[in-house]
């Protein structure tokens, strides 16, 4: 799961609910590593096998693959990366164990390489759906309500601008995985414990030595945390990417619930913008509200490769989905269906769109049946996307009928 400097939109998000993961400082991450203690007992069967699909005929139409702004090689792109998944051993230890028996690593690849081959051979969207519906059986996410309500939330990566060294103007680390870090005492220390009140003092603490990079803002380098990866611009002109490489033991805490349980913000129309400007008006607030997220993220200097999901492959703009990954099948074909934003004259509108899309990463909040995060991209305008997405809306997996 890439949310960087898009704090804006991001806070808002993380603000409303846990369920709303993806949004930095709401209460919900990208980061790869899951809690597995803290999930729920996972349902019998998280996906539910359609018999007869909705109608319309056109209800799943993607009509983004073709034309002008068409993202065909994009999603070709994000189909290959899973096949290339599939021949891991990891994938193969995945599926031995996955929680629905019918749904093999070998039925998963072979759906990928047929759908692979519609949608090079097809000429528009509706040939596509068309062939979809006639060669592929649909299993739903039963959602959190048993009633096929998925809640989707939005990530990216954002860009921040960064140092090699400490200075005056860039005084605030991001830190590497310590070498001893598996033999660390449990209960780790927590953000608290590590940085201090003011994120400034990890010269006493077990971090010191750790530093990778400095950035400039304190909330910069939070949500590079939260969003698990960033990309760094520093002054030489020159660029690198950061990415997750491990987190403390401890439950995150949404920054944007801790606001609103304190009477600071109204969940009523929260966004990720009222979040930042309240931080922005109220910068004292930072000592108090960011050090009661007690979990801490580690990152490695990735060398400005793209962002990768929790499968090890890159994570494939408006194409790759994060989920559960105790409850849904890795690297697989998947359609959603929902209301997400696009940036129309400079403004955000909604739009009910399809997607076909391929699930290849987890998050640190995305948990049961009912939550999917959707991968925007990189930068400050995916950045205001993915901060306006906390809409219903259903989700499917696809595999060729036998």
């Amino acid at each position: 799961m890439q949310y960087k400097h898009h704090l804006t939109n991001k806070l808002a998000k993380l603000i409303l609910t846990t369920s709303l993961c993806c949004l930095p400082l709401l209460g919900c991450n990208n980061q790869q590593q899951v809690n597995q203690k803290n999930q729920t007992s996972p349902p019998a069967k998280p996906l539910s096998l359609q018999t007869s699909l909705p109608q319309p005929e056109n209800y799943f139409l993607d009509n983004q693959i073709w034309g002008e702004t068409g993202d065909k090689q994009n999603l070709l792109r994000a189909i290959d990366y899973s096949l290339s998944y599939l021949q891991t051993p990891e994938a193969k230890a995945a599926y031995q164990k996955y929680i629905i028996p019918e749904i093999t690593r070998e039925k998963v690849e072979k759906s990928l390489k047929r759908f692979r081959e519609l949608v090079t051979n097809s000429q528009n969207a509706q040939e596509l759906q068309a062939k979809v519906n006639q060669e592929f059986v649909f299993y739903k996410s039963i959602g959190s309500d048993n009633q096929g309500t998925i809640l989707f939330t939005g990530y990216y990566k954002p860009i921040y601008p960064a140092s090699r060294q400490a200075t005056e103007e860039y005084p605030y680390p991001i830190y590497r995985l310590p070498n001893d870090f598996t033999n660390w005492e449990k209960p780790h220390p927590t953000r608290l414990e590590l940085e201090g009140e003011d994120a400034l003092q990890a010269d006493k603490s077990k971090l010191k030595g750790l530093e990778l990079f400095w950035l400039k803002s304190r909330m910069d380098a939070f949500i590079a945390q939260v969003q698990g990866s960033a990309v760094l611009k520093f002054p030489d002109g020159t660029t690198t990417t950061i990415g997750y490489t491990g987190n403390t033991d401890h439950d995150y805490i949404s920054l944007g619930k801790e606001l609103i349980k304190d009477g600071k913000l109204s969940e009523k129309g929260i966004t990720l913008e009222k979040v930042l400007n309240y931080f922005k008006e109220n910068p004292q607030s930072q000592n108090i509200y960011l050090p009661r997220n007690p979990r801490f993220i580690f990152f490695k200097d990735t060398k400005n490769d793209p962002a990768s999901g929790s499968l090890s492959v890159p994570v494939t703009p408006e194409r790759s989905i994060a989920t559960d990954k105790s409850l849904m099948p890795p690297g697989a074909l998947a359609i959603i269906r929902a209301p997400f934003p696009f940036i129309n004259q400079g403004k955000i509108e909604q739009r009910l769109v399809s997607r076909y899309v391929l699930d290849q990463d987890t998050g640190g909040a995305i948990k049961t049946p009912g939550r999917a995060d959707y991968y925007i991209g990189v930068g400050k305008q995916a950045g205001d996307r993915a901060g306006a997405i906390v809409n219903k809306g259903e989700l499917y997996y696809l595999l060729l009928k036998d």
